[in-house]
Order: C-alpha cells, then sequence, then structure tokens
C-alpha cells in the first residue's frame, strides 16, 4: 500500500490558493480514478483503492499546512507503512509556476508543511512533488496564501494535471523515472 499526501489548508478560503496545490493533485487523482475522499480519520480527509493496479491512501490533512506531519503520523502508523510507500505533494514558491520536482528525499527546503512531516516521521527518506508556484516578489505568507491570477490559472490547473501524471508515473515506475521523466521545466514538458 501507498500513501499520497496532498498538502494544503482546510476550508473554503483557501480553495484555489497556491498553498492547496498539494489538495488539488490528490482531489485530480481521486477524480481520475473515482475514489471518494469524504472519510474523516488520521487529522485528514482520505479515501483509499486502486490507481495504476496498486493499493494507495490518498490523504487531504485538516490540521493546516504547518501540522500536516500529525495526519501523515497518525495514517502510517495505522497501515503499518514504511517511508518508501510515503509521497508527500507540496507547493514550493523557489520554483517557477509549472514546474515540477519530484525528489527521493531531502530538507524542508523552508515548506514548513514538509519539514513538520520530517519532523513527525523522524526522516527525510521519503519521496516527495514539489510543485512551482512561481516566486514570492514579496511576503511568502501573503503570496503562498493567494489564488492563481486568471492568467495563472490555465498554468497551475495544467500543472496539477502533470503532477497527477507523476504519480501515476511514480506508482508504476518508481521514483527515478518520475524524477527523469518530471524534472523538467513546463515548456520542456509539452
Amino acid at each position: 500500500m501507498k500513501l499520497i499526501v496532498g498538502l494544503g489548508n482546510p476550508g473554503a478560503r483557501y480553495d484555489g490558493t497556491r498553498h492547496n496545490v498539494g489538495f488539488a493533485t490528490v482531489d485530480e487523482l481521486a477524480r481520475r480514478w473515482s475514489l471518494d475522499l469524504c472519510k474523516e480519520k488520521f487529522h485528514a480527509w482520505f479515501g483509499d483503492g486502486l490507481i495504476c493496479d496498486q493499493r494507495v491512501v490518498l490523504l487531504k490533512p485538516t490540521t493546516f499546512m504547518n501540522r500536516s506531519g500529525d495526519a501523515v503520523l497518525a495514517a502510517g502508523r495505522f497501515y503499518r507503512l514504511e517511508l518508501s510507500d510515503l509521497l508527500v505533494i507540496l507547493d514550493d514558491f523557489a520554483l517557477p509556476l509549472g514546474q515540477l520536482r519530484v525528489r527521493m528525499k531531502g530538507s524542508g527546503g523552508g515548506q514548513n508543511g514538509l519539514q513538520n512531516v520530517i519532523d513527525r516521521v523522524g526522516s527525510t527518506d521519503f519521496a516527495r512533488l514539489r510543485l512551482g508556484i512561481g516566486e514570492t516578489g514579496g511576503l511568502a505568507v501573503s503570496h503562498v496564501l493567494s489564488p492563481f491570477t486568471p492568467s495563472e490559472r490555465v498554468e497551475s490547473d495544467a500543472m496539477v494535471c502533470r503532477a497527477a501524471d507523476a504519480v501515476e508515473c511514480w506508482l508504476k515506475e518508481g521514483t527515478a523515472t518520475a524524477m527523469n521523466r518530471y524534472n523538467v521545466r513546463s515548456e520542456q514538458a509539452d
């Protein structure tokens, strides 16, 4: 079984914001594979089923971004998963809008939700998929909590679809293949 976690903030106030592209990617996977995310447990909304012939749990923490690790730890313990079974999907303002970056492991890189996951699970040895939301140009908090502009929305929606493709690749072919295929600028991916 694999645990796929999209990071974001719960509530209508945060729908469509840059910080919630992890949630949006999990929602896209749920839509593609007809999985219901209405169950509540582990401090999260979740659903389980098959994606690419793999048993998966899709998870959207309800603890707000900076405490996402609580949900990841609870679900991981419940399902007795190894860190190699975990993929965390998150926003990254250090990447240009539309760019994806898959990694096998690494630091939190200044992203508080990812850092909390690292702190709670006690390791950096799990896969992560970063989605570029563009540089801040000012205060990081106001940037990540802002919605995409109408002109950015087309590219952000396409990025979420490519991110779901990258998750499917990760499930079928592993992290190294997903890195090789999706760690390119969005213009190169087309």
